[in-house]
């Protein structure tokens, strides 16, 4: 069976029994052959858009209007920028997971814009403007609910450490003249310690935000009938306005759901009892159920990533525990290499199998890169640091030789910058929950 061609089972399919919206099957693709689709287009039917009721979800029909929300958080996609021929809607695994709402724009030919112009849409995404309001919100928006930003955080928060542990490390070997008293036991120990400890607690949450994925699906848009210069709305030839919507129940906006556990919906008896007009709400869970590791999880790269991620750092962890002070320096150099050189080089390793399996999510297809992700860069940069980590415990099995020692803690403070670059690139890609891509036809 090649799962690429179809999602693995009908409750595990994002946006089931939506009428408002169409599956393009064409544009059902993943990169790696037996294992769920990464990727699903849907084309909106606008004549799903009632002439008496103002407002129709796409997917969230209990979405509730983005109203009291603080100045702030109010997205420029409320706002209708330009006119458009039509739009999709892109399901993206990785953008499920993080929340994120994909919004793809049709904008017509110059010479089609006024007779082909159906829907209002909000800017594009990569404009200026959007780009500096994010990396405004990074210092100023600190959601601790979403455990996407939290992952993002911890992890930003890590790889600091971890590049004050590399300076630590290198820049006495560098500049003889900059050590200090206790700088390589002290200074590199206990910075380890820290920032293995951080991203071993990082790793346990992406792979809770991974098993908390939005089955359901919901791009967080709303359609809208918009007024006409008569007055009169949602005549079928009328235009069509497409907003930002927040959905409360999604755990990314739920401010209890890190702090109590909603009430879990009855699981169906069988596959008919589903209902495709009222698909079920997944709630919050802590460990997943066997059936979901068996029917859906283990077939999903974002999951079988994050759980690479969890065991490399849980492995790596044990080069933070014992680089502490009061236990390497105790330590023979056999013990050292057993129990401090080897677990950076196996951690380090799945850190590698993680950050290429984060990469391939975002990819069509396994041999073709996606510049135009951030998730992509963020896979990328993880790798480099990936691989500056472990070439650091491989060369540090080679004791007696200066260069290797010089080139294992260069090693680490490069590697370091790099999972920085990645984190703070996840940082910003947590805080875009809305996405719009303008295409041109």
């Amino acid at each position: 069976m090649y799962r690429n061609t179809k999602f693995h089972s009908l409750s595990h399919q994002p946006h089931q029994g939506r009428r408002s919206l169409q599956l393009l099957q064409s544009q059902v693709n993943g990169p790696v052959l037996y294992l769920n689709p990464t990727k699903a287009r849907f084309a909106y039917d606008k004549s799903e858009v009632s002439p008496t009721v103002p407002s129709a979800h796409p997917t969230c029909p209990e979405a509730p209007a983005m109203t009291g929300v603080k100045k702030n958080l109010k997205d420029q996609h409320t706002q209708p920028q330009r006119r458009a021929r039509d739009i999709s809607f892109e399901w993206r695994s990785r953008d499920n997971r993080k929340g994120r709402s994909l919004l793809i724009v049709h904008l017509p030919g110059k010479e089609a814009e006024d007779e082909d112009s159906r829907f209002l849409v909000p800017q594009s995404t990569a404009s200026v403007h959007h780009i500096l309001r994010n990396i405004r919100l990074m210092f100023t928006y600190f959601p601790y609910w979403d455990i996407s930003y939290l992952v993002a955080f911890i992890f930003t928060f890590g790889s600091v450490v971890w590049v004050i542990n590399g300076c630590f490390a290198w820049l006495p070997l560098q500049d003889p003249e900059s050590e200090f008293k206790y700088e390589g036991l002290f200074g590199v120990g206990v910075t380890a310690f820290i920032g293995a400890t951080l991203f071993e607690f990082g790793s346990v949450l992406l792979v809770l935000e991974s098993v908390n994925v939005n089955q359901e699906g919901c791009f967080g848009w709303a359609v809208e009938a918009a007024l006409q210069g008569n007055g009169e709305m949602g005549k079928s030839d009328g235009q069509l306005k497409v907003t930002a919507k927040r959905d409360e129940r999604d755990h990314h906006y739920n401010r209890n759901c890190l702090l109590k556990e909603l009430n879990r919906p009855t699981p169906p008896t069988s596959l008919s009892s589903y209902s495709l007009d009222s698909p079920e709400r997944q709630s919050w869970q802590w460990l997943p159920s066997f059936h979901d590791l068996r029917t859906h999880l283990l077939h999903e790269l974002g999951f079988l990533a994050s759980v690479s991620q969890l065991i490399g750092a849980t492995i790596f962890w044990i080069s933070g525990f014992t680089a502490l002070p009061g236990i390497h320096n105790k330590m023979s150099q056999g013990l050292l290499d057993g129990i401090y050189w080897t677990p950076q080089i196996v951690g380090g390793s799945g850190f590698i199998v993680s950050s290429t399996l984060f990469m391939l999510e975002t990819q069509q297809n396994w041999y073709t890169p996606a510049p135009r992700s951030l998730g992509w860069h963020v896979g990328l940069w993880n790798l480099v640091g990936a691989f500056g980590f472990t070439i650091c415990g491989a060369l540090g099995l080679i004791y007696g030789s200066s260069g290797s020692q010089y080139q294992a803690a260069l090693a680490t403070f490069w590697g370091s910058w790099s999972f920085l670059i990645a984190s703070v690139i996840q940082w910003y890609e947590s805080l875009g929950k809305w996405v719009v891509e303008h295409v041109t036809d």
